[in-house]
């Protein structure tokens, strides 16, 4: 991902409201979100290049997301994918906060990323940038690719655009999917500083973007009410483009793991 938005505990109603936009090169091959015959239990999209994933959920909770930190002057010789890094978690079914311990002693391998990590009681986010594991307040948070709450145009309008949506007693989806479909360019004195030129910086600005060879390849609305049933929709778009080529909508209950 390279937009995600979410209220963690922030609604009465609620666990977890999520929102993301997966931006990415239109040529990277892709396959939507399913049910991994690999891994039953596990709802992602794939990268059919590395085999990760961006984000995902398990039928018993574990959830995790990962986004890339820009940095051009970050250089690894033949990393390791960071898609996998998320992948990693929903398998081996780790605490999350134990899960980011462990991944601090080998985190410097890895190009620059953000991830987060939880279940139905506990998120933690760590950035390989920042090297701190952290177990999330209740809140609003925003994150793209700089650390989380950085302070960017579009993590900033889409908090403020969140935060909105959780004034209602019942979440909408398509108010999510609107908030990510926001394609407004940040003004130029607003530009972050990241070390990629200007015009490019301009270009990938929005919360929704439309570059002619990268640009916003699918949207996903993740919700976990108080009663633990999960609502998955993920939005596949045509290049350079919002219109939907493909819907990938799941419901389901979590199904915690009873201990003998």
């Amino acid at each position: 991902m390279c937009l995600i938005v979410f209220g963690y505990n922030a609604h009465p109603n609620y666990r977890l409201i999520f929102a993301a936009n997966r931006d990415e090169q239109y040529a990277r091959p892709t396959r939507g979100a399913q049910f991994w015959n690999s891994h039953p239990d596990i709802l992602a999209g794939k990268d059919l290049e590395a085999g990760g994933t961006w984000m995902g959920i398990s039928r018993a909770g574990e959830f995790s997301a990962v986004t890339n930190y820009r940095d051009p002057n970050i250089t690894k010789e033949d990393p390791p994918s960071r898609g996998k890094l998320t992948l990693n978690f929903l398998i081996n079914k780790t605490d999350p906060l134990s899960y980011l311990q462990e991944l601090h002693q080998e985190a410097d391998n890895y190009q620059g990323f953000n991830l987060l990590t939880g279940n139905i009681n506990t998120l933690g986010y760590y950035s390989n940038q920042e090297g701190i594991v952290r177990s999330l307040s209740p809140g609003i948070y925003g994150l793209s690719n700089h650390l989380l709450n950085t302070p960017w145009p579009k993590v900033q309008r889409s908090k403020n655009k969140l935060s909105h949506v959780l004034n209602k007693q019942k979440v909408s989806t398509e108010a999510l999917f609107d908030l990510l479909g926001d394609d407004v360019k940040a003004p130029e004195d607003q530009l972050p500083d990241t070390g990629i030129p200007r015009e490019v910086e301009k270009e990938i600005s929005p919360i929704f973007i439309k570059g002619e060879e990268y640009g916003t390849r699918c949207s996903t609305v993740l919700l976990i009410n108080k009663h633990n049933t999960v609502t998955f929709i993920e939005r596949r778009y045509k290049p350079a483009t919002q219109e939907i080529k493909e819907e990938n909508s799941f419901e389901f209950e979590i199904k915690i793991p009873q201990i003998n």
